[in-house]
C-alpha cells in the first residue's frame, strides 16, 4: 500500500473504505521517539490540555521502552535513548494541583507518576545539574518554561547540540494581557522546530467558541472583576476558584469575552507618572497611589474608567468591576518597578511606606516575578 502522507491521499483512502464525503481531521499520533533534535512547543491557554499532552507522551514512552532491541537502535544515539523521558517543573508552580502526588505529571482530571524522572527546579543553573545527573535521558519535557530565566534557552541550546536530544515545552505563549509572555518565551519560540497549538472552549457561560487566551479575573462578593492591565505579570494559581480579592482566578476566553481594562491608563497616565518620579518629581505619582489605596473614586484611574466605560453609548459596567479588587496601588508600584524598571528599589520602598502598602503582598508578587523583595517597611504596613 502506498504511504498516505497528505490530505488528498487520506481522503482517497477513506473513500476506498466506503466512507462518504466528510471533513477529515489530523489524527492524534503517538509520539515519534525515532526523530531527533526537536524542540516542540505545546501552546494554548490554561485548561487547553498542555499537561495532559505531556502525560500522554510519558505514557507513550512506557510503551516504547518495552519494545525490542531493534526499536532501541532506532531511538538511541550513543548512550542517549529518546524513549527515556524526564519531566521538569518550576518551583513557583508548586501551588498547582496540590491534591496530587508531588512526583506526578498532574493535569485536570488525572496524573501519571514518572518514577524518579521528575524534578522541580528554580532556574537554569539547577537544570544544568539535572542534565548532568541524567546522561541517558533523550527527551526532556520542561513545563511552563516561561517561568524560568532567559539563560535557560541557551543552556538547552548547548545541550541539544552536544547530544541528540528532544525538548518539549508545554507553555503559555501569551500572558493574560494577550502579549507574548516574556523574553524567555520569545527565545524558546525562536529556536522551536514544531508547534502543537491547543484550544479550549471559551469558559464564559454564554459562549462555546474556541478560546486561545488565558483570562485573569478576581471574584469579589461573587462578582467577576477583570484583572487590570498592570496586574503583576505572574501570579501563580488558578486551579481552584477563590473569592479572595487579592488572588486571581483564571479561565480560557475567546477574544470577545476576554476583558482587559486599564491598558490605555497604564501608558497614558501611570507610566508617565513613574517617569516623572524617576526624574525626581515624586509628588504626582504619590498622590495617585494614595488615591488608589485610600480613595479610589477620586483617582485618575477611576475618572478614566468612568469616561471610557460608563459615559458612552454602549456602557461596559464589568470594566468598572475591575476597581473592586484589593491592592491596586501595590500592583501599580510593582508594574513600574518590576516591568517598566522606571522607579528604583529605594523609591518603591519609600512610596510603599508613604501609602501604607501591603508589603507582604508586594513581596509575594516580586518573588513570583523573580525580583528583589522589599524590607519590612514598618509594623503598620
Amino acid at each position: 500500500m502506498a504511504l498516505i502522507n497528505n490530505m488528498e491521499q487520506t481522503q482517497s483512502f477513506m473513500k476506498s473504505l466506503g466512507f462518504p464525503d466528510l471533513r477529515i481531521h489530523h489524527s492524534i499520533n503517538h509520539f515519534d521517539f525515532t526523530k531527533t533534535d526537536r524542540r516542540i512547543l505545546i501552546i494554548g491557554p490554561m485548561g487547553s490540555g498542555k499537561s495532559e499532552f505531556s502525560a500522554r507522551i510519558y505514557r507513550d514512552s512506557e510503551v516504547a521502552m518495552r519494545k525490542s532491541e531493534k526499536v532501541r537502535q532506532l531511538t538511541t544515539s550513543d548512550k542517549v535513548d529518546r524513549r527515556n523521558v524526564f519531566y521538569i517543573r518550576s518551583k513557583i508552580d508548586d501551588k498547582r494541583f496540590a491534591e496530587y502526588p508531588a512526583n506526578s505529571i498532574a493535569y485536570r482530571g488525572g496524573y501519571v507518576v514518572p518514577g524518579n524522572n521528575i524534578a522541580t527546579i528554580e532556574g537554569s543553573f539547577e537544570l544544568e545539574k539535572v542534565f548532568e545527573s541524567n546522561p541517558t535521558v533523550g527527551t526532556w519535557i520542561i513545563d511552563e518554561i516561561e517561568f524560568f530565566d532567559e539563560r535557560i534557552a541557551y543552556v538547552i541550546d548547548q545541550y541539544a547540540k552536544q547530544q541528540s536530544l528532544n525538548f518539549i515545552f508545554p507553555m503559555l505563549i501569551l500572558n493574560f494581557r494577550k502579549d507574548l509572555f516574556n523574553r524567555t518565551a520569545r527565545l524558546i519560540m525562536e529556536e522551536s522546530t514544531d508547534v502543537f497549538p491547543l484550544t479550549a472552549y471559551c469558559e464564559h457561560p454564554d459562549c462555546i467558541a474556541d478560546s486561545y487566551y488565558t483570562y485573569r479575573f478576581y471574584s469579589v462578593e461573587e462578582t467577576e472583576c477583570p484583572a487590570l492591565y498592570f496586574d503583576p505579570l505572574i501570579i501563580v494559581g488558578g486551579d481552584r476558584l477563590t473569592d479572595d480579592p487579592k488572588f486571581p482566578n483564571y479561565s480560557t476566553r475567546c477574544d470577545h469575552h476576554h476583558y482587559l481594562p486599564g491598558k490605555e491608563y497604564t501608558f497614558m497616565t501611570l507610566k508617565p507618572l513613574g517617569e516623572l518620579a524617576y526624574g525626581g518629581n515624586v509628588k504626582p505619582l504619590l498622590k495617585e497611589l494614595n488615591l488608589l489605596k485610600h480613595d479610589i473614586e477620586r483617582s485618575e484611574l477611576y475618572n478614566h474608567f468612568f469616561e471610557k466605560f460608563i459615559k458612552v453609548a454602549s456602557p461596559q459596567p464589568i470594566m468598572m468591576d475591575a476597581l473592586k479588587v484589593s491592592c491596586i496601588a501595590e500592583k501599580a508600584l510593582i508594574y513600574l518597578f518590576s516591568e517598566e524598571n522606571i522607579i528604583s528599589a529605594g523609591q518603591m520602598q519609600s512610596l510603599a511606606k508613604e501609602i501604607k502598602a501591603d508589603v507582604g503582598y508586594i513581596n509575594e508578587r516580586l518573588v513570583e516575578n523573580r525580583k528583589m523583595q522589599l524590607a519590612d517597611v514598618d509594623k503598620e504596613s
